[in-house]
C-alpha cells in the first residue's frame, strides 16, 4: 500500500513478498476486498483505542482538555500512521465497498467526542447556543445523532459532527502537505483549531483548570 496505494493492492504481489504461494493466502483472504477490510478494522480500532486513551487521563469534568486529547492523539496517530489514516479517511478504493462489519470500529473514535460532549452537558448547564439556521431532521440523520448524544441539544449535536469533521480536516490538510507556504507550527496552528472549535460545542465556563 505504501509503495503503490490501495488501489493497486494485491493478493499475489503480498503472498510473493511473504514467500508464500498465492493459493496459501487465499486461504485466509479469499478476495482483496476482504483483505482491505481487514485492514481498515485493524486502523480503525488502533486510532480509536489512541483516542480513548488519550481522553481517559483526564477527569470528565475537564471537557475542553479531553477534547484537546482526542484530537491531539488522532493527529500523532495520523503521523505516525499515513498509509493507514489516507486507506480510512484518504480516497475511496475504487470498487470497494466497506462492508457492515466496519461500522463498530470506524464509530469508536466518533463516539470518544460524543462522550465528551455529553458528559460536559449532562454535569453543568452550559451557556445557552443559537439555533441551528434551519431544520435540524431536514440536516441530519437527527435519530443518529440523539442517540449517540442524550440530552445535548440539537444545535450542539449539529455543531459536534462539524468539529469532529474539521478536525479530521486539518489533520489530513497537514498529512497531505496542504499547508506548506501557510502554516509555520502545524503543532501550535492544530491546538488553535481545536480550542477554536471546541467554543462550538463547550462554553468558557467549561474550561477545566
Amino acid at each position: 500500500m505504501a509503495e503503490r496505494g490501495a488501489p493497486a493492492l494485491s493478493l499475489r504481489a503480498v503472498a510473493r513478498e511473504m514467500g508464500l504461494v498465492s493459493s496459501a493466502i487465499y486461504r485466509y483472504f479469499p478476495t482483496r476486498d476482504d483483505l482491505l477490510t481487514a485492514l481498515i478494522v485493524d486502523a480503525y480500532n488502533d486510532l480509536g483505542a489512541s483516542a480513548e486513551r488519550a481522553v481517559a487521563r483526564h477527569a470528565t469534568n475537564d471537557p475542553r482538555r479531553r477534547l484537546h486529547a482526542a484530537a491531539s492523539s488522532i493527529r500523532r496517530w495520523a503521523k505516525r500512521h499515513p498509509n493507514e489514516y489516507a486507506l480510512i479517511y484518504g480516497s475511496p478504493v475504487p470498487g470497494y465497498e466497506a462492508p457492515e462489519n466496519t461500522v463498530a470500529p470506524a464509530t469508536r473514535v466518533t463516539m470518544v467526542l460524543s462522550r465528551i460532549v455529553t458528559d460536559a452537558w449532562a454535569q453543568e448547564p452550559l451557556a445557552p447556543m443559537e439555533p441551528l439556521p434551519s431544520s435540524f431532521d431536514a440536516m441530519f440523520e437527527s435519530d443518529s445523532l440523539r442517540a449517540v448524544m442524550p440530552g445535548v441539544p440539537d444545535a450542539v449535536r449539529g455543531r459536534a459532527l462539524m468539529v469532529w469533521t474539521s478536525i479530521f480536516g486539518t489533520v489530513s490538510f497537514e498529512l497531505f502537505g496542504h499547508y506548506r507556504g501557510s502554516v509555520r507550527s502545524a503543532t501550535q496552528y492544530f491546538s488553535f483549531v481545536v480550542d477554536e472549535l471546541a467554543d462550538l460545542v463547550l462554553n468558557r465556563s467549561a474550561m477545566g483548570t
